[in-house]
């Protein structure tokens, strides 16, 4: 297969040290042998594939999962864990010139009916997800991103209907959070999770409702037949009435023609500490549960988890070689040092990275593929997947069984996205926005 980075990003090498896996048992799934039929074939076991999976099974859908290595190996197995809002990184402004302000009142509708969608299935299944923090927090990297806040909150009030809580630059340390920031903006929707412990129960549950889910089975290629769709595999051929893929920034470029270059894949690094000691976490004025992130173009994301070890990650990376790797090694301890002096000793026991996929249309796409009648495709979280992607695969399954209009889904998520120019080399389109990235957030 073809890929936009280095072939050693789309394998073991990047997970070696991931904290999630350490926090779950091992899944042991069989691998697809000989040929098999199904009313629905999904190809990608993550958030959004296991979502669909889990919510076609529930209405008596046959329906069949791959993965071309494990469940959860791609971005669901290794985010930050943060289910909030987003998806897309669209303005308001934008998406009222895209589709009207109706719609745009409907984009935001939807990406809360996102959070609602996960909080509802924890809730439901009773799951222990290590879930903490009331909400996210952005913090204000200059003061002139704090003196943007009220305006903030006003709309946040608009989208959303709720109010966002604001903090002076004296508060923060007072509020438990203290570091190198200016003012805070707290919206009340989201939390954060441990995305492996969710996975791994939405995995269990669609299986419970009759979802067949296949470890190192890659889709090879999508053949339209007289019935419907058969997708070869290396050791056999799923035969299908519909097909779903769900394989967002670990596509492929030339197992499905229509979805080459529609997507950006954009690296993610992330350390997680030792346990920090609470004379520790007093001693930096950090001690909040809140997941948080900052106001830079190429954003730091954090949070302090149940057990006291602190999450950090950040956006960066152009390749996945040896070189690079250091450097982006020592960046993001640089960084977090930098915003959390206090804790320049502290021990990094786990690291590693990952790729979230970016539209060039700035919202994800979920909808039926263009000339492929009972295909469908959901990518395109731009980095805010565990919300979306869920609210993703619940509205693709609605799409196979025709129950659209059950859930918000504005026109914005049916825009096509265009394809990127530069085709496999397009990652190089980032390099000249990565400098300007980082002399606008000096």
């Amino acid at each position: 297969m073809r890929y936009v980075y280095e072939t050693d990003a789309y394998g073991p090498d990047p997970i070696r040290d991931l904290y999630w896996s350490t926090t779950v048992p091992p899944v042991s799934l069989p691998t697809l042998h000989g040929s098999q039929k199904t009313d629905v074939a999904v190809i990608g076991a993550g958030f959004t594939g296991l979502s669909a999976a889990y919510h076609l099974g529930q209405a008596g859908v046959d329906v069949t999962v791959m993965d071309a290595q494990h469940p959860m190996f791609g971005a669901t197995g290794r985010n930050g864990g943060f289910c909030c809002l987003g998806g897309g990184t669209i303005s308001n402004a934008s998406l009222d010139r895209l589709c009207g302000s109706d719609q745009r009142q409907l984009y935001r509708q939807a990406e809360k009916a996102a959070v609602d969608l996960v909080d509802q299935f924890i809730s439901n299944h009773d799951l222990d997800v290590d879930r903490h923090s009331v909400g996210e927090t952005l913090l204000a990297h200059k003061p002139k991103h704090a003196q943007d806040f009220p305006a903030l909150q006003d709309e946040i009030q608009r989208d959303y209907g709720v109010t966002a809580e604001i903090l002076e630059k004296p508060e923060l340390r007072q509020n438990g959070l203290g570091g190198a920031f200016h003012g805070a903006i707290t919206t009340p929707i989201g939390f954060g999770l441990n995305p492996q412990k969710y996975a791994s129960e939405l995995l269990q549950i669609a299986q419970t409702k009759g979802a067949k889910i296949y470890a190192n089975t890659p889709a090879l290629r999508i053949v339209p037949t007289t019935l419907g769709y058969d997708i070869a595999t290396p050791n056999g051929t799923i035969s299908c009435n519909k097909f779903i893929i769900a394989t967002n920034g670990y596509s492929s470029e030339d197992m499905f023609p229509w979805m080459r270059a529609r997507f950006l894949p954009v690296q993610s690094s992330v350390i997680v500490t030792r346990p920090i000691t609470n004379q520790e976490q007093t001693a930096q004025g950090w001690t909040s549960a809140q997941m948080a992130y900052d106001s830079r173009f190429l954003l730091h994301y954090f949070r302090m988890m149940p057990n006291n070890r602190f999450l950090f990650g950040m956006r960066g990376g152009l390749h996945y070689t040896k070189r690079s790797n250091e450097l982006i090694r020592q960046k993001i301890r640089h960084d977090f040092v930098g915003l959390f002096p206090a804790w320049r000793d502290v021990t990094i026991d786990y690291e590693w990275s990952g790729l979230v996929a970016l539209n060039r249309s700035e919202t994800p796409y979920i909808g039926e593929i263009p000339g492929y009648a009972g295909g469908y495709a959901g990518f395109g979280y731009h980095g805010n997947g565990v919300a979306m992607a869920s609210y993703s695969g619940a509205l693709l399954s609605d799409m196979v069984l025709d129950r659209i209009g059950t859930r918000p889904y504005p026109k914005a998520f049916q825009h096509i996205p265009t394809q990127f120019p530069l085709g496999r080399f397009r990652r190089y389109m980032l390099a000249p926005i990565y400098a300007l990235a980082q002399s606008v957030d000096l």
